[in-house]
């Protein structure tokens, strides 16, 4: 990846992670932290990787992050200084709960180990 399309990815994670804190008013997204965004080589499309403090409410957050996906982009327009602003596809971020797991299944290979 360019240091150009890296550089537009860390700006958009930084202003989107902004606009969803600060800007958007459903309470179901106010919650979501945006771990990563991967931008095409073409700067079309921008994959925006998020968690959900409830995983409870996963499903209800992932579907209210895409319809408000249009307001996020319009925001987008005004904050970050590009020409065309990605289409933007909101997914859930797995890796820290496979983080999480891994984790766990050390501590239960550790404690096996001190009860020999």
């Amino acid at each position: 990846m360019s240091i150009k399309i890296e550089r537009i990815a860390s700006m958009l994670e930084k202003e989107i992670s902004y606009i969803l804190m600060m800007e958007v008013k459903d309470v179901d997204i106010k919650f979501v932290t945006v771990t990563g965004v991967k931008v095409s080589s073409d700067l079309s499309y921008a994959k925006v990787y998020v968690t959900v403090l409830d995983d409870n409410k996963k499903e209800s957050t992932m579907k209210a992050l895409k319809d408000a996906s249009g307001f996020i982009r319009h925001e987008l327009y005004d904050r970050v200084d590009i020409r065309h602003i990605p289409e933007l596809e909101f997914v859930y971020d797995e890796s820290i709960a496979y983080g999480k797991k891994i984790e766990d299944k050390i501590k239960e290979i550790h404690e096996k180990e001190e009860e020999k």
